[in-house]
């Protein structure tokens, strides 16, 4: 399984790693944080959404969203005309890629007359699927493993 790797910049280890993997200087230990290295914007925003992406258990995920990744795996059908889209990644939550890396599918609330707010987006990795409850405003990489 292929996981978007996660960034933590805390502690003066991981940030001279940081700063040597992004600015080629050289990272040692005894490097005191002075003063944050400069990063580039596009790194920024990167590394912001990939730091608001979490995780979640399959085993935790509601039964409509199991009902949904079982539907993606034996291709459809689906309910709606809609799953399957190209998911475009507007809010930049997810780790960037270029267009149609994405999909979306529906995961259907009961009571609810319309498509609702919850969705699975699946990335072009094995296993990359994200679960969003709330329209996606935050996204939870989904753990297939437990």
């Amino acid at each position: 399984m292929r996981i978007p790797p996660r960034f933590t910049l805390a502690g003066g280890v991981t940030a001279a790693l940081l700063s040597s993997l992004l600015l080629g200087a050289p990272a040692t230990a005894a490097q005191a944080p002075a003063a944050p290295a400069p990063v580039s914007a596009t790194v920024a925003s990167s590394l912001a959404a990939t730091a608001a992406v979490g995780d979640i258990c399959y085993s935790d995920l509601p039964s409509q969203a199991h009902d949904t990744l079982r539907l993606i795996d034996a291709g459809g059908p689906f309910p709606y005309s809609q799953d399957g889209a190209v998911f475009q990644n507007r809010e930049g939550i997810l780790p960037s890629h270029s267009l149609g890396y994405y999909h979306e599918y529906t995961v259907k609330t009961p009571g609810v007359p319309t498509r609702g707010a919850r969705r699975i987006v699946t990335g072009n990795s094995a296993q990359e699927d994200y679960y969003t409850a709330d329209h996606y405003a935050s996204f939870d990489l989904i753990d297939h493993g437990c």
